[in-house]
């Protein structure tokens, strides 16, 4: 009995200790595993751990996407625990992503629906990759810039993802790019 109030008193601390949090991404490195989200209200950076974003379904975030995450305080700092949700960067530019695009309308691309596919390779430092749709054999063109706008800085091999495919100048090529968690909560047109 003793046991089980020590148990309940900690996990109201715990509890007691969360904060749910939005801010911006500073960085996230998929290679060291791990990054930092600076919260709007400031104080310390937050540290994002691959684990916590792979658990909202994604391996990579872009650098400056608004995120909103549930932190805990801990003896190394603040740290978050749970992403709750992750939204593109902000972009200058108005026009199209690349000149692939240019002839497109961009509520056409919106409109294309959004199809299952799984990463077959991803070189960041080239700034492309490929995908293959489900039941689909033919290759699927990825860009460092789609991803950035669809706010993923890097994508790894046998990644679930939800794309937008069109018919670009050079074959098809993803217009835009989600995690696969993601696309299963977008909005269906009836």
């Amino acid at each position: 009995m003793k046991n089980e109030n020590v148990e309940k008193a900690q996990v109201a601390e715990d509890l007691s200790n969360m904060n749910q949090i939005i801010g911006q991404v500073k960085w996230f490195d998929p290679a060291k595993g791990y990054g930092f989200v600076v919260s709007e209200c400031g104080g310390p950076d937050i540290l994002l751990h691959m684990n916590v974003l792979r658990n909202f379904g994604q391996s990579s975030v872009a650098d400056g996407s608004r995120i909103e995450v549930l932190t805990h305080q801990t003896d190394r700092g603040v740290q978050a625990i749970e992403v709750l949700s992750i939204e593109p960067p902000v972009r200058e530019e108005c026009g199209p992503v690349l000149s692939d695009f240019s002839h497109l309308d961009p509520e056409e691309i919106r409109q294309t629906p959004l199809e299952p596919a799984r990463v077959k390779w991803f070189d960041k430092a080239k700034g492309f990759g490929f995908a293959n749709v489900f039941g689909r054999d033919e290759d699927v063109f990825l860009h460092i810039e789609v991803l950035r706008r669809s706010g993923l800085a890097d994508l790894q091999p046998g990644e679930a993802l939800a794309m937008r495919v069109i018919e670009g100048r050079r074959g098809r090529m993803a217009a835009e790019v989600m995690a696969w968690e993601a696309a299963l909560t977008e909005p269906q047109d009836d």
